[in-house]
Order: C-alpha cells, then structure tokens, then sequence
C-alpha cells in the first residue's frame, strides 16, 4: 500500500521561499509522477502542480514562474520549490499519488482533487 508524508511548510514573510517534501513508501514517483494541492479554510481544495512518469509538468496559472515540482526517484520522494510567496499561499499543502491517472497534465492539476489519490496528512504554508 501506499503511504506518504509531507513536510517543510512553516511561516515566511512574503517574497521568501520554502521547499516541501513528500516522502512515499509502496510507490514509484519517477514511474507514476506525483502533485501538489492546497486547500485554504472553507474553500475546496485545488491543485498547484504535477508531474508525470514522462516527465511532464503542469502548474496552476497562480504559481507558474514561482514554483517548481521535482523528483527524486532514488529517494521515491517528492518536492515542490517555492519562491516570491505571497500571501495568498498561505494554505494547507498536500501532496498525492496516484497509479491510476495521467499526471503532469492539465487536467489533473484542474480535477485532481476529487480523484482517487493517496493524500499525505498536509504540511501548513503560512506567508506574511
């Protein structure tokens, strides 16, 4: 079965930087890819960037110049850079896995939150 666990959220002042961790058991990043989701009080969870077994990449429009999603397939772990935060980061971010669907696309980062992932227990953004 599959397990992951994120870290490395923390409090930043604004225009900082921070880089999250998924480390995962029973899974393959670098076969399968891997994403990121955040979710603020009362609202829905959305998704922030994804990458694919081939090596695709997909970033929401609000990230796109600022983060960056990598791999480390040795490690089976994954990361999310994030750089020029801003306040409106702030949120809960979750990494998932998934066997099942196509990663690194658009259509995950849109829909993938409502899929059938494997969710880390989140790891808290705060930017001030």
């Amino acid at each position: 079965h599959v397990q992951l666990v994120e870290s490395g959220g923390g409090s930043v002042q604004a225009g900082g930087s921070l880089r999250l961790s998924c480390i995962t058991s029973g899974y393959s990043v670098g076969v399968h890819g891997m994403g990121w989701f955040r979710q603020e009080p009362g609202k829905e969870r959305e998704g922030v960037a994804s990458t694919g077994g081939s090596g695709r990449t997909y970033y929401s429009d609000s990230v796109k110049g600022r983060f960056t999603i990598s791999r480390d397939y040795a490690k089976n772990t994954g990361y999310l850079q994030m750089s020029s935060l801003k306040a409106e980061d702030t949120a809960m971010y979750y990494c998932a896995a998934s066997p099942f669907y196509n990663l690194g696309s658009r259509l995950y980062v849109l829909r993938g939150h409502k899929a059938h992932n494997f969710w880390g227990q989140g790891t808290q953004v705060t930017v001030s």
